[in-house]
């Protein structure tokens, strides 16, 4: 499948402008996505399973609030087992690297892009059960592990992906992230850590100061650190 000439403005790229997304079953996602997801959903049916949006795209300001609740105690920064850890007990750059284990920099989420999606099987969600997104969902006998047996067999003909289908060392297992790769590869190589830098200056986020200073780390562990397709 070859990669489509798409490109986004850097406002675009790290969720400031909402102009190349579109509204599909309630969600925002980029308009190219648009027949592939559907294609996705109606072969997923087929094969008995509901696929659902938990989550699409993010908005910067989303992206913030998450990210300065952790940092401020708001909201748990867990470890890579899901549980929570104490922040009195962590350094401001500690907490950082914690919070990146689960959770994007604001402006730096692939979900800015539209390309992102967080799903799951709604006919597999037991009754009376919220969605957790943890990963113990979706392996051994947790409620969407057929769903994700499906997808990991099948979701590649439509163009997507898994980015963080094993643990390089940066974000954690997330295998109810897919991610449209004929767009999304050439997206992550437009957004540069300068870039990042420009947009992460001019806003309120926690940590700013350890954040810039550590970047460049920062940006090859957790952002650029990905599976490839």
């Amino acid at each position: 499948m070859s990669l489509k000439p798409t490109r986004l403005t850097l406002t675009q790229l790290t969720g400031l402008d909402e102009s190349h997304l579109c509204e599909y079953q309630g969600r925002l996602i980029h308009h190219d996505v648009v027949n592939a997801l559907a294609a996705l959903q109606e072969a997923a049916a087929q094969a008995g399973f509901d696929l659902t949006l938990a989550s699409a795209f993010r908005s910067f300001d989303r992206q913030l609030l998450i990210w300065n609740n952790k940092f401020n105690g708001l909201r748990p920064i867990l470890d890579s087992n899901s549980q929570p850890l104490d922040p009195a007990g962590l350094s401001e750059l500690e907490k950082i690297h914690a919070i990146l284990r689960w959770s994007a920099l604001p402006g730096a989420s692939r979900h800015h892009w539209g390309t992102d999606l967080d799903v799951y099987a709604a006919n597999c969600l037991p009754p009376g059960e919220s969605l957790q997104l943890e990963p113990w969902e979706y392996q051994g006998d947790g409620h969407q592990a057929r769903f994700n047996d499906w997808l990991t067999q099948h979701m590649g003909r439509f163009g997507f992906y898994r980015p963080y289908a094993t643990d390089l060392g940066g974000v954690a297992i997330e295998p109810w992230h897919i991610s449209y790769f004929p767009l999304s590869q050439s997206f992550r190589n437009l957004l540069t850590p300068s870039q990042l830098a420009t947009v992460i200056t001019d806003q309120p986020v926690a940590g700013k100061s350890h954040i810039l200073v550590n970047l460049d780390t920062l940006y090859s562990k957790y952002i650029n650190n990905i599976c490839e397709v």
